[in-house]
């Protein structure tokens, strides 16, 4: 039975970044906690701020992102789909020594 609350989209709609109109190019996929500039950090399994040194968070695929995004949520939210995460296109800033969200931080309410 497939668990209606990780549906394809439970992340945010699938995306491929070459077919992204963006301002800036991405290095991969990142999971953004809603509301914040914190990302899922692929390492500790942890949300992290963009600004961290310790920040691993760029996955190659959207799967990867996926996959960590659901981990994340089943360990930690005891409503499922109240998750507040989204799988966002972001970059390394190598001057900055800083990872981008190249949409900025996103709302979790419109």
């Amino acid at each position: 039975m497939v668990n209606p609350l990780f549906a394809a989209n439970a992340f945010g709609d699938r995306f491929e970044l070459d077919a992204l109109p963006l301002p800036r190019a991405a290095a991969g996929y990142a999971v953004q906690m809603l509301d914040t500039a914190t990302l899922l950090d692929r390492d500790s399994g942890t949300f992290l701020p963009v600004r961290s040194a310790a920040l691993q968070g760029i996955f190659a695929s959207f799967d990867e992102a996926y996959a960590a995004a659901k981990k994340w949520t089943e360990k930690n939210c005891p409503t499922p789909d109240e998750h507040c995460l989204a799988i966002v296109p972001a970059t390394f800033d190598t001057v900055l020594k800083r990872h981008v969200l190249i949409y900025g931080v996103l709302c979790g309410q419109p």
